[in-house]
């Protein structure tokens, strides 16, 4: 029996891959984050399928479902909001499942600020603008962030920003990054993307942090930072420019 970390992308029951789509069918056990799913995603399940919602659910009790499920001979789809490669802690179960002895593989999604970038029809690397997107997250009272990786050395290069597990600290971040960027320096807020509740805010480091708490947002959000966000009158990219080598 084998254990499918799915990538759910940002909600949408259309947003998933044809691949996550096939496996959840053919799972008779489904775990799932319920904040940040539509409930359509799970008609993929098959009928009668166990579904478990593991927002409340420690680690510990996640992988004792997911064991007793391998156990009684199911395969299991664990459902992860966006891609399972960034934010998803596949990494701390799959080294719990490895341990117990547990098959499981890996299946890609579409990360929520993709899904955002292109609601807002904006490209992220734009030529001499920013050819950079650093994926990063805001660091209070949760994990420590590694040595060397602050937010103001990041912000320092003007790549295009995007944070996570950050909206609830939006106007300290907002502040920090505007000695940086400008306060004038373009934000998207791309909150329950693709879902029915779905909100995208578009502002500036000055006025975003505003918009964030006019909206109670807190949670299920991803903030996009960078010039890029609004550019205007940049170069084409070498790849089509009519001088490069033929």
């Amino acid at each position: 029996m084998t254990v499918h970390f799915i990538g759910a992308g940002p909600g949408a029951a259309d947003l998933l891959t044809l691949r996550a789509v096939a496996m959840l069918q053919r799972s008779p056990v489904c775990l799932y984050a319920g904040t940040y799913l539509d409930a359509e995603v799970l008609g993929h399940c098959p009928p009668g399928a166990q579904l478990v919602d593991t927002q409340r659910m420690t680690l510990d009790e996640i992988i004792e479902a997911i064991v007793a499920a391998d156990r009684a001979g199911h395969d299991v789809a664990r459902l992860c909001s966006g891609d399972p490669s960034v934010y998803s802690a596949v990494a701390e179960q799959a080294r719990r499942l490895d341990a117990a002895g547990v098959a499981w593989d890996v299946t890609p999604g579409v990360p929520a600020y993709a899904a955002t970038a292109a609601l807002v029809g904006r490209e992220l690397t734009v030529p001499e603008v920013a050819q950079s997107v650093v994926l990063t997250r805001a660091q209070k009272d949760s994990t420590k962030m590694p040595p060397g990786e602050q937010l103001s050395a990041f912000a320092a290069t003007g790549a295009t920003l995007v944070l996570h597990l950050a909206i609830r600290h939006t106007r300290r971040l907002a502040d920090e990054l505007a000695e940086h960027y400008g306060a004038d320096c373009p934000v998207v807020v791309g909150s329950q993307v693709s879902q029915p509740e779905e909100l995208v805010l578009r502002g500036t480091l000055a006025d975003i942090a505003d918009q964030v708490e006019e909206h109670g947002l807190r949670q299920a959000a991803v903030i996009l930072v960078g010039r890029a966000l609004a550019a205007e009158g940049f170069v084409e990219s070498h790849l089509y420019s009519c001088t490069r080598d033929r």
